[in-house]
């Protein structure tokens, strides 16, 4: 409390202020009882933020590598992101500082290193021999835009093309460039009076390194001879190229052009193509030219041994096709097989079994790069079949509209969820092992079980293992399949309450132990879900219908429509609040026409198959009220020992009993207060709008969870935003606890209900459940985010939750221990120990942090979060054997605090809130894990234990490892056909200094990455914290590591300069469907 030395006031105020503060050191000596009592064992040095892996597709990818030795896949992408991919398992995520778009990537091929080519012309050498893979060189270009490279197998001269159509010569090992270049005017001279346009495409001649062939986009080709520095072939076409692909002999090469043709050339007869082939045009009589068709944007032209060779290509399609999909086109001898695609490609390679382009390719599948997937194509096998992708690559297959995480989960839940996942697999796909194999798994360090869950804008869920850093899909449920599907526009009058997506899943309830799973969609649509591992037939969905009102008083009632009776406490349920349950609503509309009593979506009345794995319980539905649509629910929570669920929005509470099919509470949110309502509501009326008394701007972010509630009535109501079930002590004066539900508002006020349940077994489905308000109220600044509860020691108390059974299977054991099973007993410490005894209650909100001493409700500790922000996600965690608090603020920043007494631990500007998507999708977990959605189609994990960053550099795979090279084929016998051979060609004395002189210092700037291998290990130093720093650089011979920790500090200091304004960004965008991004 401020003290203020001000003498001479009237002696009342003083009497006043000396009482207030008297009370206030009372409270405060009483907190130091309680923090005695509790030993806290966590502190500041547990704890440390870093970034682990990323999963899911690369989003907006733009470029794609193989190396064919290693067999490890790189592909980059618009945002200036590299993903590496070895065997499954085996995953890296890189990060381009500029963030601009990558152009094209080439390996070293089995020398463990990458350049990447950037859309803001630069190249970034990338070495791949560490785990997390860091630039060793950058070359960015000052005067020409970058638009090919081409680096020859065993070289370490990499070609680069420009836009002006000149070549320059980068040595890969120092990252400086060549005096030597091919300028466009000399390459082409007389052939052609006007410039050539961009080189598009450079390689040598498989059997003469010496012979270096160029492609202008105009359709010039020219074979240029690096050592007599003039062209000796110029090949013109009328046609822009797209892409060029030698033959392996060295004798003929395959251009790909915009009319959707195919010219094949020999090598000395450059005056006409040896042969053209339009492979989708339509051959027309007469001896006429085929229709033209869409371009052929990449070809590539494959040997065998045994046979015919392959000409990979995409595009070409005819104009015809309207509305067809995107094609690859494989053509084999006299077969043309045309493989469609789901969605646009944007590149393709061909994997073959050598590293040698002088060599029969043999190739084996097609990597096929889609906007939204990753496909691999079988060649060997007939019809070509695709191979299973055992990446998590389909995170985002229907949009991702929101995720939880639980680690620690009971040990027999992931074999379980994958025996019923087992049976969802595809059939048809390749026989063979998934071919890019490369990289080594890291040492598994953390041995409890993690499930991810996703929720979809098509109603589905995905249920993933994420143990040990990796992710694997489990099982997918689709939550739709219960409702009837519109056939057609007219025949969906009711789904007014969202525009599309009306099975959108928005929250996601589940208790690990019981495998009881509950969701609310977009719809204002409830279901709850069973595991079994039966398959049932269901021949009647249990369904409810709940009228969910928002009225402050009768005078506002349409004329002709009788308000509800209200329930009183204790009564069980309101009559009018359920409609029986037959399938057709009850009444379709009030007297006045207004739409009444009807839910969003109906319900399937035909029998129901139900497979192993979740099956549906009961469904409930919000109706309209009045022409009012239901509003989409906030808040949801289920409960396995007591039989309920409850569930809320900006209208009220509703509370059901799963297990008899009732309805137990069915509220508006002020008439939980009773006589106790703090706040002056005025009536509904379309001209006047209550204003809440809380902080309106802060508070609608999160309580708005959809764009259709747009009204600042809507907006202004008080929504339930925190629900907990829980058995505690209810009022100050109670002697023992009780199961009671925990409610929070978005105005801050938290509210207890008492649960009167009957006894287990057969009582329990034949006495009502009574519930009654306790008039309990708590008051917090900030909506309500999250609610816990901890016992004497300081442990937390977790829900009471019955263990999972097989429900479909009669239980054979005796009436009286199947009683004593279901009845709901609470797994909380305390309920076993002296009545005298206390628990704490903690509350978090969008801006601070309480825990109360119960029964007392004194409130012996408070956190203010965030004054000028808002605590997005709060979550209580387990970590190191304590638990903590752990907060996600709007302003990027993350926090943990001890409890019970709040003190801060960890505080770390992370990330700036560019989007909805972070908003939504982040989560903490236990043991120091969290996650959110980095992109649509992206999971980013991250931990904030020090133990576990600690841990990560062991846990992560080796993308490099030790492989011989295979031998080159024996060339001797060409070499009389092409005299002398490739291997007569020395590079280093046509390209280095001392014959080519120095490159123009103003053409390109050397910028180093962050230092040779040491500068790499530094990128991880800020990962692995001190213990791993000081063991890289003992094994680096001690070399300095103050310049590493100058430059992250600069990292640092420009991510922070970026993240500036952010929040503001995110709330223009708030009221978007965020997913749809």
């Amino acid at each position: 409390m401020r003290k203020f030395n001000i003498r001479k006031v009237l002696d009342g105020l003083t009497a006043v202020s000396s009482a207030a503060s008297a009370s206030s050191a009372a409270q405060q000596q009483q907190a130091g009882n309680r923090e005695t009592e509790i030993q806290e064992t966590l502190q500041s040095e547990h704890f440390q933020l870093c970034k682990t892996v990323r999963h899911g597709f690369p989003y907006q990818p733009s470029a794609l590598a193989f190396d064919p030795v290693q067999k490890i896949l790189a592909i980059g992408t618009q945002t200036g992101a590299l993903r590496l991919f070895g065997r499954p398992g085996v995953e890296c995520y890189c990060q381009h500082d500029s963030g601009a778009a990558v152009i094209q990537l080439q390996f070293l091929i089995n020398e463990g290193a990458l350049v990447s080519a950037l859309a803001d012309d630069t190249l970034h050498l990338w070495n791949l021999r560490q785990k997390r893979p860091a630039i060793l060189h950058s070359l960015k270009f000052n005067r020409e835009r970058i638009t090919f490279c081409h680096l020859p197998f065993q070289s370490k001269w990499l070609y680069v093309g420009t836009e002006r159509g000149n070549i320059h010569i980068v040595n890969v090992e120092s990252f400086t460039l060549s005096g030597y270049v091919i300028m466009w005017n000399k390459a082409i001279e007389l052939s052609s009076k006007s410039h050539p346009g961009p080189i598009v495409h450079i390689s040598d001649n498989p059997m003469d390194e010496g012979k270096l062939l160029i492609g202008f986009e105009s359709g010039t080709v020219v074979l240029w001879d690096l050592k007599s520095k003039k062209a000796d072939y110029r090949y013109t076409h009328d046609e822009a190229i797209h892409s060029v692909a030698w033959h392996h002999e060295g004798k003929q090469f395959i251009c790909s052009h915009s009319d959707g043709t195919l010219t094949i050339w020999n090598v000395r007869s450059p005056t006409k193509p040896f042969q053209t082939i339009t492979p989708h045009g339509k051959q027309l009589k007469d001896g006429k030219k085929p229709e033209p068709c869409k371009p052929i944007l990449k070809v590539e032209y494959k040997t065998t041994r045994a046979g015919e060779p392959f000409i990979i290509l995409s595009g070409g399609l005819s104009y015809d096709t309207v509305g067809r999909r995107p094609c690859l086109t494989v053509m084999h001898g006299k077969s043309t097989a045309v493989l469609e695609m789901d969605y646009s490609i944007v590149d393709f390679l061909t994997l073959c079994e050598t590293p040698y382009p002088n060599d029969f390719q043999e190739p084996y599948a097609v990597v096929v790069l889609l906007e939204k997937d990753l496909v691999l194509i079988d060649l060997a096998q007939n019809g070509y079949p695709i191979f299973e992708n055992p990446y998590p690559l389909t995170i985002h297959e229907s949009p991702v509209t929101c995720c939880e995480y639980f680690a620690d989960c009971p040990v027999d839940l992931i074999p379980a969820l994958y025996s019923v996942g087992a049976r969802q697999k595809r059939q048809g796909y390749s026989k063979k092992e998934w071919p890019i194999s490369g990289g080594n798994w890291g040492l598994i360090t953390q041995s409890y079980p993690e499930i991810i869950i996703t929720g979809h804008a098509d109603g589905s869920i995905k249920f993933w293992d994420a143990s040990a850093i990796t992710l694997q899909v489990l099982y997918k449920l689709k939550t739709a399949k219960v409702f009837e599907k519109s056939r057609n526009k007219d025949d969906r009058p009711n789904t007014d309450i969202v525009d599309e997506d009306p099975y959108a899943i928005q929250i996601i309830s589940w208790c690990p132990e019981s495998r009881m799973l509950c969701i609310a969609g977009v719809s204002a649509h409830v279901i709850i879900y069973r595991f079994s591992k039966q398959e049932v037939m269901t021949e009647i969905i249990p369904m409810l219908e709940v009228r969910l009102l928002y009225e402050i008083n009768d005078m506002e009632s349409p004329d002709g429509e009788q308000v509800p009776p209200l329930p009183t406490p204790g009564t069980g349920s309101n009559p009018q609040s359920i409609v029986p349950q037959s399938h057709p609503s009850t009444s379709s509309s009030s007297s006045d026409g207004l739409r009444d009593n009807v839910p969003c979506l109906k319900v399937k009345n035909s029998p129901l198959k139900q497979s192993p794995g979740y099956q549906i319980e009961l469904v409930i539905q919000l109706v309209w009220v009045s022409g009012e649509p239901p509003q989409q629910i906030t808040s949801l929570a289920v409960n396995s020992a007591y039989g309920l669920v409850v569930f809320g929005n900006c209208n009220g509470i509703a509370m059901v009993d799963y297990l008899q099919k009732t309805v137990l509470l069915n509220l508006g949110t002020i008439e939980l207060y009773g006589s106790n309502d703090p706040y002056r509501r005025e009536p509904r009326s379309p001209r006047k709008s209550r204003q809440p008394s809380g902080d309106v701007k802060d508070n609608s972010f999160s309580r708005s969870r959809s764009s259709s509630v747009t009204s600042i009535d809507k907006e202004s109501r008080e929504a339930i935003s925190a629900l907990h079930f829980c058995e505690t002590f209810t009022r100050k004066n109670d002697t023992s606890p009780s199961p009671c539900l925990w409610v929070g508002t978005t105005l801050g006020t938290v509210l207890v209900i008492v649960l009167n349940l009957p006894p287990g077994g057969e009582q329990r489905l034949l006495q009502p459940v009574i519930v009654s308000p306790s008039g309990t109220i708590l008051r917090l600044k900030g909506a309500i985010l999250r609610m816990a509860f901890l016992d004497t020691t300081g442990s937390l108390v977790p829900p009471a939750h019955e263990p999972w059974r097989e429900h479909n299977v009669p239980e054979d054991k005796d009436e009286k221990d199947k009683s004593k099973k279901r009845r709901p007993v609470s797994v909380s410490p305390s309920s076993s120990q002296e009545i005298s005894e206390n628990q704490y209650a903690v509350i978090c909100s969008e801006k601070q942090a309480k825990v109360i001493s119960l029964p007392s409700q004194n409130c012996i500790y408070k956190q203010n979060i965030t004054e000028t922000s808002f605590v997005l996600r709060g979550d209580i965690v387990s970590l190191s054997n304590s638990i903590c608090l752990a907060c996600f603020c709007a302003n990027g920043h993350i926090m943990t605090f001890s409890l019970p007494s709040l003190r801060p631990l960890l505080d770390v500007y992370y990330l700036p809130l560019t989007n909805m998507r972070i908003a939504r999708t982040f989560c903490f977990t236990n043991n120091g894990q969290a996650l959110y959605l980095v992109s649509p189609t992206e999971i980013q994990r991250l931990t904030y234990s020090q133990e576990t960053c600690e841990n990560l550099q062991e846990m992560l795979g080796e993308l490099f490892t030790p492989v011989e090279t295979p031998e080159a084929p024996n060339r001797g016998f060409f070499k009389g056909l092409f005299g002398g051979g490739a291997q007569s060609l020395d590079r280093e004395e046509l390209f280095g200094e001392s014959a080519a002189g120095k490159a123009s210092r103003s053409l390109a700037q050397h910028i180093p990455g962050p230092g040779g291998i040491e500068g790499v290990k530094g990128a991880a130093s800020g990962v692995v914290g001190e213990l791993a720093r000081a063991r890289l650089a003992l094994d680096e011979r001690g070399q300095k590591l103050g310049e590493l920790e100058e430059k992250t500090a600069a990292m640092l200091y420009s991510a922070d300069s970026f993240s500036k304004h952010a929040h503001e960004m995110m709330l223009k965008y708030k009221d978007k469907k965020w997913y749809q991004f």
